[in-house]
């Protein structure tokens, strides 16, 4: 028997990522061949970005914006295929006793971030935006990952915190933070990567392995016992999955759709995190 193909592989340690982890543990993978390495990243999609970059993750599952980004200004990686079809609800937080209650009121605060070029780092950009604030009024505190930026709401080193709303709302029920409104990405929220070198090897069996992880995704979605697997892997209110598991859709047959990253270009472009210059021929660096 031939050697397996080893990859190693980083996404956020959160329920959209259960069709990988449920794969990975049935076996499916080890069937085509192919030893995933799987590795939790608390860092988000700025942490799977140096990942890619230093080479120390092959495939990364991230947020589409942040890829974008870091892919048009030149990190040697290209987005294989969408994983999750349907936006992001990012939960915009504040310290709990605090005496905020409108977005507005967050206008010249600092906000927690887990790292530059993150999910929670762009996605204040695009918030500020839709408010009409000046983006260069903005200021961040870098955190690390969501337990840093509950830490900085309650010792008030940051006044706004944005995250995936499920995700941070067990945080709320216990007082950690206070949920003060949402941002919807408008586009589908996350994507897999996959480093220059990897694709040029291994393109046909990563295919094959995206074909695995849609099909399992599929089966989890059309599960009617899926939100208590969930709610019971992730420690989350049964009631809030059922909520997510309705607004979420993966992608189940391998589709690939690439006027969806046309959207993404241009708003990085509008909100000026990209240049006209690192916009241009996007299409050709951005996607397999």
């Amino acid at each position: 028997m031939s050697n397996p193909v080893r990859f190693k592989i980083g996404g956020v340690p959160e329920h959209f990522n259960l069709p990988w982890k449920m794969a990975i543990e049935e076996g499916a993978f080890k069937k085509l061949g192919v030893e995933l390495h799987w590795s939790d990243m608390t860092g988000g999609t700025g942490q799977m970005i140096k990942g890619l970059q230093t080479g120390s993750l092959d495939i990364a599952v991230l947020l589409t914006e942040g890829i974008t980004k870091a892919i048009l200004q030149g990190l040697n990686a290209k987005i294989i295929m969408v994983y999750v079809t349907s936006p992001l609800r990012w939960g915009i937080h504040v310290p709990y006793a605090s005496d905020i209650t409108k977005v507005s009121q967050l206008r010249n605060r600092t906000f927690a971030i887990s790292r530059e070029g993150s999910g929670s780092h762009l996605m204040t950009y695009i918030k500020a935006h839709q408010e009409g604030w000046n983006k260069n009024e903005l200021s961040f505190n870098v955190v690390g990952d969501i337990y840093g930026g509950l830490w900085a709401l309650e010792n008030n080193e940051a006044q706004g915190f944005l995250w995936e709303k499920y995700t941070t709302f067990p945080y709320t029920e216990q007082k950690k933070c206070r949920y003060i409104g949402e941002v919807v990405t408008p586009w589908p929220c996350f994507v897999i990567a996959a480093r220059g070198d990897i694709l040029t090897q291994h393109n046909d069996i990563l295919s094959k392995v995206c074909a695995v992880v849609h099909h399992k995704a599929f089966e989890l979605k059309n599960n009617i016992e899926a939100p208590e697997i969930i709610s019971w892997r992730y420690n989350l209110n049964l009631s809030q999955v059922k909520n997510w598991m309705n607004e979420t859709n993966w992608n189940y047959q391998s589709e690939k759709d690439v006027s969806q990253f046309e959207g993404v270009v241009s708003y990085l472009r509008e909100i000026e995190l990209i240049s006209a210059e690192e916009a241009e021929g996007w299409l050709t660096k951005l996607v397999v």
